[in-house]
């Protein structure tokens, strides 16, 4: 459903249908696509969509070195790489067995490398039909779950602060800065965050 969404909300902002399949097949990052899209959609340069995804995708770094045992080597490594995200990590770390953590990231992957972007197209198919996505909900339907996603984090205080003041700070600045960048820019509290968990290490 969340790549029916991508590829409608695609097709409306102005792409074209293959579009989204494209970067569905070889990006393979809902977050970063959708933002992607949205910073283009809303005007913003194609400079400061490309950065907002690349922060977004620094994720993966942590993630690479969670599961080096299930990558592989060689094109089996390119490709287990390419098939990293939030879902295939943590369904690999729920595993404790060495054979069922590789089974879990790759069985996960390769169903989500097919899955989105045939969602894609289907969304692109839908969106060039029906132009007003937000009479379906279909743009509502991203966000609603990455709200979903991050609320049982929220309970942290520290993380709490630090999003209320990346959001605060991104709202601010909304008025003055091209499409974007105010995103980019809600990042700076970040600091916060990690001085506060560093202060209360140290405790």
């Amino acid at each position: 459903m969340v790549g029916l969404s991508y590829g409608a909300v695609a097709v409306t902002s102005g792409f074209a249908w293959w579009f989204p399949v494209l970067m569905g097949v070889l990006v393979l990052a809902a977050s970063s696509e959708f933002l992607f899209v949205g910073i283009i959609a809303s005007g913003g340069s194609p400079i400061a969509a490309l950065l907002a995804g690349l922060l977004v995708n620094a994720r993966h770094l942590p993630f690479g070195l969670a599961v080096p045992d299930v990558l592989g080597q060689g094109w089996r490594g390119a490709l287990g790489a390419h098939l990293m995200n939030d879902e295939t990590v943590v369904f690999a770390l729920a595993q404790d067995e060495p054979e069922r953590k590789r089974a879990a990231y790759w069985l996960c992957g390769l169903g989500i490398l097919i899955c989105w972007p045939v969602g894609a197209a289907l969304g692109a198919l839908l969106g060039s039909v029906v132009r007003d996505t937000g009479a379906l909900g279909l743009d509502a339907m991203f966000p609603a779950v990455i709200l979903a996603l991050i609320l049982p984090a929220l309970k942290d205080r520290p993380l709490r602060r630090t999003a209320l003041a990346g959001a605060a700070l991104a709202l601010t600045v909304t008025p003055f800065l091209p499409a974007g960048l105010p995103v980019l820019l809600a990042l700076a509290a970040l600091p916060l965050f990690a001085a506060k968990t560093k202060k209360e290490a140290m405790r």
